[in-house]
């Protein structure tokens, strides 16, 4: 028996993350998402690649000679999280290739995974005037293929075929899958996070006997310090920058981070007894608190425990910010998404905010290649060509300090000695970075620790029987 593994995204990078995993002659495919680093052939995974995979063994046959493949045969797929990199192409995959399988998600990401596919589709589409990959309806047809899972339950996909999810913190309904035929087993971690933060728990997974373990490694060569020390310098920073009348761009997606940082901040407002208004952009991330006070059995336990004299999503200084206000005079705050600065109202406003030296862009996530975010961590530049004909001028300040969901060194090498797998792969990390990882740690480890290149490896394994 064994198991074969297939990168269609994030081998050695972060960005559209695809595993196409065969297990006894079961294909699953774990993440189906985009790049928000590129705009043209290299935003989705090559669904194409299919056609290399022994077709006895294959699922789905796209035909190179159309532009709407069609499935012969079902797959699952489970999906981990909602986040662009791992569920932007799905309803590329499923409406326009056709994918006619069954689709696992937990709960809290069938329901979060449409609102951010759509308000992708209004940024690249409605402002940006792109052409469309997926429409409304296409994201209607492919959330009605989803089954909902629990966390920890056990899905009979079919006689061969089991698979189980496990809770991976990250973000609202992150899940690390277990998946099972015969003696062969594995388990795919999409991102997770060994640390609680102020809003969501740590990840949470028992022991299992795999032959296989595909772990993310966004930070595989960073230990963090402490939490409550970044949290210190990002209010120090933020709060020196308002007291001088300066207005704060926090680019975040519209889950995760944006929760995390306002909670911290909401603590903060109230124990210095600050006016200065802190500001949501539009209503997407004013619709996902909402879903974070329906969905609190996923959040912290400190968030749980509190729940009943105080909804810590209830937040009393923040509030809807209107494309009127960019320019209106006097300090604030203000989330506005996406995270990267990739597009969207976070470029946005950051063209009107950046010249300004009284103004500061706090970066509290990672930032993928050729997003403006990764032009501002990779140092101070003065100016940014947006295209050919537009430069932004950049003389506010640039502040970045981790507040990522994503575990670091230390969490990826705790989680792999906990699960002792037979087998490594290492996906969704720098190429530089994953080899030193690799190269620094699997000496000590008893067992295979392998990366893959996206779209030109595949590794064959041989579970013990």
């Amino acid at each position: 028996m064994a198991i074969d593994s297939l990168v269609l995204g994030a081998g050695q990078e972060v960005g559209k993350s695809c595993v196409v995993v065969t297990i006894n002659g079961k294909r699953i495919m774990f993440d189906c998402g985009m790049h928000m680093g590129h705009l043209d052939h290299q935003r989705y995974p090559d669904f194409s690649l299919f056609l290399n995979l022994n077709p006895t063994r294959t699922s789905i046959t796209p035909s190179l000679a159309s532009s709407s493949p069609t499935c012969t045969k079902r797959k699952q797929k489970p999906t981990l999280i909602f986040h662009l990199d791992h569920v932007g192409a799905l309803p590329y995959f499923t409406e326009v290739c056709g994918y006619r399988g069954p689709i696992y998600m937990t709960y809290p990401t069938k329901a979060l995974a449409p609102i951010m596919l759509e308000d992708y589709r209004k940024v690249m589409v409605e402002r940006r005037g792109e052409e469309e990959q997926f429409s409304s309806d296409h994201i209607a047809e492919c959330m009605k293929k989803v089954i909902p899972v629990d966390l920890k339950q056990t899905v009979q996909v079919d006689k061969d075929l089991q698979i189980r999810a496990y809770y991976a913190g990250h973000v609202l309904g992150a899940a690390m899958f277990y998946a099972k035929v015969g003696d062969a087993a594995m388990v795919y971690t999409g991102d997770y996070n060994m640390t609680p933060d102020r809003h969501l728990g740590a990840a949470q997974i028992e022991r299992l006997n795999l032959d296989l373990l595909i772990s993310e490694s966004t930070y595989g060569t960073t230990i963090r310090d402490s939490k409550y020390a970044r949290e210190r310098e990002f209010l120090r920073a933020v709060h020196k920058c308002v007291a001088g009348g300066g207005k704060v761009l926090i680019p975040t997606f519209a889950l995760g981070r944006a929760q995390e940082l306002c909670i911290l901040l909401e603590d903060y407002w109230e124990r210095m007894n600050l006016e200065v208004p802190i500001y949501f952009s539009a209503g997407l991330t004013l619709q996902a608190n909402m879903y974070y006070k329906m969905l609190i059995s996923w959040t912290s336990q400190k968030v749980k425990e509190t729940y009943s004299t105080r909804n810590a999503f209830d937040f009393k200084n923040a509030h809807k910010f209107d494309r009127s206000m960019i320019d209106a005079p006097g300090p604030c705050v203000l989330f506005a998404t996406p995270g990267m600065i990739s597009g969207g109202f976070s470029l946005e406003v950051f063209k009107h905010w950046a010249p300004s030296e009284m103004n500061l862009v706090t970066l509290p996530g990672y930032c993928v290649a050729g997003t403006i975010g990764h032009k501002l961590m990779s140092g101070k530049p003065t100016k940014i060509d947006l295209d050919k004909d537009t430069q932004i001028d950049v003389r506010c300040q640039i502040h970045h300090l981790s507040f990522s969901p994503h575990t670091d060194a230390k969490g990826i090498m705790d989680l792999i000695k906990f699960l002792s797998p037979k087998n490594v792969i290492l996906v969704h990390g720098e190429k530089p970075k994953m080899a030193t990882l690799k190269e620094k740690y699997s000496p000590n480890w008893e067992f295979n620790v392998m990366t893959l290149q996206t779209m030109r490896l595949s590794q064959f394994l041989q579970p013990t029987m």
